[in-house]
């Protein structure tokens, strides 16, 4: 009985605590539908009596949201299937196959993960502005074609996979790469959707990168081209949280049906056959 009693309040404890981290969410999605004149007014009601779309208008007339997002999505096709392809690889190849410097190659790549992206976003932009790669969606994707996280989280996941697996597929004749189409790929797949909708979720709220590579309008991701309206001269609270809201559905809808692959994905290979 005490064990049940414990197990409830833990619960109760734990979707107030997701309620509040979630409330800011629900706050800006109710004061979006809120003119300006009562945004302002003290004190603050979260419920209007007059809801209105407003907002909503002035962020499609004067923000070209089809553009950003068009960008965006073209952004999220080049370098979601790229993270995965090159980190299967590369995460096959340390996991099955033994060459020189194998230990010291993979150390260095953890070692990459600790370095701050904010250390080489300069190098980065000269490298892309020396290649005349500004404005151009290969300059803004050519730095997340690859994911250090991605190929550890999928090494550790082929890691796990029985022994006896690969013994016997050798064994068969099957070669090394049917193999990792076959056998490898398909038993990773709780890793692999893990990783891409991290990736998606990623590159979708990408902000200072695209904003540093690009110059005009029609080539601006949704959250470089909403941070606009933060800067216009008059700032209406009202708008703002209108373009923040549409901002955030697309992650937030790719990340509530996507959780339980997250959780797979990060709890695969935790235990070793």
């Amino acid at each position: 009985m005490k064990k049940k009693v414990m197990e409830s309040v833990g619960t109760i404890i734990r979707i107030l605590l997701g309620l509040l981290y979630i409330s800011p969410l629900f706050v800006g999605l109710l004061f979006s539908f809120q003119p300006d004149s009562e945004i302002g007014m003290a004190p603050l009601r979260l419920f209007t009596k007059n809801p209105t779309l407003e907002n909503y208008k002035y962020v499609f007339q004067h923000i070209p949201v089809l553009t950003y997002l068009k960008n965006t999505v073209i952004m999220i096709l080049i370098c979601v299937p790229c993270q995965i392809i090159l980190a299967s690889i590369a995460a096959f190849a340390f996991s099955f196959f033994e060459f020189p410097f194998k230990n010291a190659l993979f150390t260095v790549y953890l070692a990459a993960m600790m370095i701050p992206g904010e250390v080489v976003i300069m190098a980065n932009y000269m490298t892309i502005q020396n290649m005349g790669l500004l404005d151009t969606y290969l300059g803004m994707t050519i730095t997340s074609l690859v994911g250090v996280t991605g190929i550890f989280m999928l090494r550790q996941n082929m890691k796990s996979l029985p022994a006896e697996l690969w013994e016997a597929a050798r064994i068969d004749g099957c070669k090394e790469m049917r193999y990792f189409v076959r056998v490898v790929m398909p038993l990773s797949t709780p890793v692999i959707a893990a990783m891409a909708i991290n990736s998606f979720i990623g590159i979708y709220n990408a902000y200072f990168w695209p904003m540093l590579v690009t110059t005009t309008d029609n080539m601006r991701t949704i959250q470089t081209g909403m941070a606009y309206l933060m800067s216009s001269d008059t700032l209406r609270y009202g708008e703002v949280l209108a373009g923040s809201v549409l901002s955030l559905i697309i992650p937030a809808v790719a990340f509530l049906f996507g959780q339980e692959y997250i959780i797979k994905g990060m709890t695969a290979g935790a235990v070793k056959s």
